[in-house]
């Protein structure tokens, strides 16, 4: 069996987002970097699919020079090596992701021979475009189910659970697949002292591939509005105190 992981660099979920003065990218002076979660899952799964019947694992990423950190803790679970597709840190659209990462899967096929499992994240945790997998898989020519919760070899096969609204959608497809996995599908488990030792000596492949000619256009970013914080001033001293008896009047409590 022979599984890739395709992971993503991204800012450490629920920390504070700030934009550029041009709104055209994230201000990352601040913020701490992690590897999208629903894809921790996957490096989870496929450490798992190799322990349970052997194999070869490979984690690859699409990011700059500091990516190697992420890398470097799939590697620390369990991921047998890696592929660092280098770039100079700007985000790329998801077509240009597909194109690049596609072309790196296809070599690295040619050399090694063909995954049977290529895992996605659903989706990323910055961008959320829903997109390099499905485009990775239609390229590919493979089967491609999204969204998963489950993901059980059955032979030649994979049994793919996806959760709806009153129970789970089974699919069973042949592989080779594509699997777009999301967070929950299993508990990743923590690096380990030795897994982090073992990954340091763990090959990385580094390669710069150039960045193709941008079809879709970035117009501005904008961070939600969040639900907001109101404070008012019910008077100071005891002159307030009838203000805040009303209030808890109010409120159901007296």
């Amino acid at each position: 069996m022979r599984v890739l992981v395709a992971i993503k660099r991204v800012p450490i979920t629920g920390g504070r987002i700030v934009l550029t003065e041009d709104s055209r990218a994230i201000d990352t002076r601040h913020l701490g970097f992690t590897m999208s979660p629903h894809e921790e899952c996957g490096v989870e799964e496929a450490v798992r699919i190799i322990e349970a019947g052997g194999g070869d694992s490979v984690v690859i990423t699409l990011g700059p020079p500091e990516a190697l950190e992420q890398l470097r803790d799939a590697m620390a679970l369990g991921i047998d090596r890696a592929i660092h597709l280098q770039t100079d840190g700007l985000e790329w659209d998801a077509e240009a992701t597909a194109s690049t990462l596609l072309d790196a899967i296809r070599a690295e096929e040619a050399a090694s021979g063909r995954f049977d499992i290529i895992f996605f994240g659903n989706e990323s945790a910055d961008s959320g475009g829903f997109q390099v997998g499905a485009r990775v898989a239609h390229a590919l020519g493979r089967p491609c189910v999204t969204g998963l919760k489950r993901v059980v070899i059955e032979g030649s096969s994979v049994r793919c659970e996806q959760e709806v609204e009153g129970g789970r959608d089974v699919y069973i497809v042949p592989l080779p697949a594509v699997l777009t996995v999301k967070e929950g599908l299993n508990l990743p488990r923590y690096p380990s002292v030795p897994g982090k030792m073992r990954a340091r000596n763990k090959p990385v492949a580094v390669t710069t591939p150039a960045r193709p000619a941008p079809r879709l256009e970035l117009v501005s970013l904008s961070v939600p509005a969040g639900q907001g914080r109101r404070a008012e001033s019910l008077g100071s001293g005891a002159a307030a105190a009838p203000a805040v008896v009303e209030l808890l009047r109010k409120a159901g409590v007296l």
